[in-house]
């Protein structure tokens, strides 16, 4: 069997929702134990992500699964430079003050300086922004990294899969996520299950 081979950043920052980020990395565990699928992972946490998962998940660190870690400003890491070919970046969840800074090309940190490289190397960037109500600028960040190549998937949850818990909740969203990224997922499809039925 030809193994996919994807080499992926993940980046956590302070915003609310790191149940969000915890989903993301419990189902790239999983995809990185399937046969079909050679999974490189590099993680990179903001100064503030690691109170924030404490305050919302009761832990400060999430499960051991085996991927590499860098410092919020290591530019040693692989994901600095656009020769170790790592090929989607996802930031999940997305503070307005990172987002920002992407979009105005500022790399002041690991999390900013990968994301500029996936940008200017013509690959995936996928940010999550977890924020409400947005203001004028917040949307026009948004538009410019667009403009740019980046894809914008917000958090926000559908429920015709009618989830179970906050888990399953935050799960219609990261699977839309790696969907995005172009990785397997086993997840609820519309029109392949449960049918709806009008009133």
């Amino acid at each position: 069997m030809n193994q996919q081979v994807r080499k992926i950043v993940v980046g956590i920052t302070g915003a609310s929702g790191s149940i969000y980020a915890k989903v993301l990395l419990d189902r790239l565990h999983r995809i990185g134990q399937d046969d079909g699928v050679e999974l490189t992972v590099g993680l990179v946490w903001s100064r503030n992500a690691r109170t924030v998962w404490a305050t919302e998940l009761g832990s400060d660190h999430p499960p051991e699964y085996g991927f590499a870690e860098y410092g919020a400003m290591d530019f040693m890491a692989p994901f600095a430079s656009g020769s170790a070919r790592y090929d989607t970046m996802i930031i999940a969840p997305c503070s307005m003050g990172t987002m920002g800074r992407i979009a105005a090309g500022v790399s002041n940190d690991l999390m900013t300086r990968a994301a500029d490289v996936v940008l200017k190397e013509r690959r995936r960037l996928i940010l999550v922004p977890r924020d409400t109500p947005l203001s004028l600028i917040h949307l026009r960040n948004m538009t410019t990294l667009t403009e740019a190549g980046a894809i914008i998937a917000p958090a926000m949850p559908s429920f015709y899969s009618v989830p179970a818990d906050f888990e399953a909740l935050a799960a219609t969203v990261v699977d839309r996520v790696l969907d995005l990224a172009g990785l397997p997922v086993d997840t609820f499809r519309w029109g392949a299950g449960k049918e709806l039925k009008e009133d």
